[in-house]
């Protein structure tokens, strides 16, 4: 599909975004109360819930125990009817095993993994429904389910992806925009100390453009960090005036 009909004179997207606008953003952590941190997250379309066990005893085998520090274990799947095509394989297939090391790749960086050595915390992301951006959802989420369960982090970690149309550089894309040939590029940082942990480009882009889409991706991250550190604080002081009434009362 030509870039033309991605983006219109007007400057608005196929689903009436301005080019550096995100999609909304909806989220709600503690929906397992089996899981020691979870969360359920919308951004758009794509819907995406993420577990976290641990940390707790190396399963299997031993020889799989880092001696100076936490081993992380992601898994990442999408439900069979995450798409208009229903999956046969929700797990196990090249994709979900390259998102998977993405997801381990990504939350090495940011846990801190050297306060817990010998153990292990697994991270499991499902995507309930698919329009764009599974990575960064992925990644939005599970910072969110960590965040749930206590475990200590260097910072938020945050993904959102770009790319460039009709000389305009674009951020958060949906599925249609990914589907239409054009190259994507996808980040996770830091957002308090602009720190990049994962960067990857799908296709070649001119290098003319990569530097103004990698810093309309970046303020897209610091965006979307705004979005969820303000609820996320909002909770908080909701939660110790409730705490405060039940201990005068």
């Amino acid at each position: 599909m030509a870039g033309m009909e991605l983006l219109s004179d007007q400057g608005f997207r196929m689903d009436g975004r301005k080019p550096n606008e995100l999609r909304r953003i909806r989220f709600k952590k503690g929906v397992f109360r089996q899981a020691d941190g979870s969360a359920y997250l919308e951004q758009g379309n794509t819907k995406v819930l993420a577990a976290v066990y641990g940390p707790h005893e190396i399963r299997g085998s031993r020889g799989k125990a880092l001696h100076d520090k936490l081993l992380i274990n992601c898994q990442y799947s999408m439900a069979t009817f995450s798409t208009q095509d229903r999956k046969r394989r929700p797990r196990g297939d090249r994709k979900a095993q390259e998102m998977t090391s993405h997801l381990k790749q990504t939350f090495d960086a940011v846990v801190l993994t050297e306060l817990y050595p010998k153990v292990q915390l697994d991270i499991f992301v499902e995507v309930l429904q698919s329009d764009g951006g599974n990575y960064c959802a992925s990644v939005n989420a599970a910072t969110l389910a960590l965040m749930d369960a206590g475990i200590p982090m260097k910072d938020y970690v945050i993904a959102c992806s770009g790319s460039h149309m009709r000389d305009t550089p674009i951020v958060d894309m949906n599925h249609l925009e990914e589907s239409s040939g054009g190259a994507e590029v996808i980040m996770a940082i830091l957002p308090r100390c602009d720190q990049i942990v994962f960067l990857e480009m799908n296709s070649r882009l001119h290098e003319d453009h990569l530097s103004g889409v990698m810093d309309h991706v970046m303020v897209g991250c610091k965006d979307i960090f705004n979005i969820l550190n303000q609820q996320v604080q909002d909770e908080l002081c909701q939660k110790t005036e409730l705490d405060k009434i039940v201990t005068t009362g």
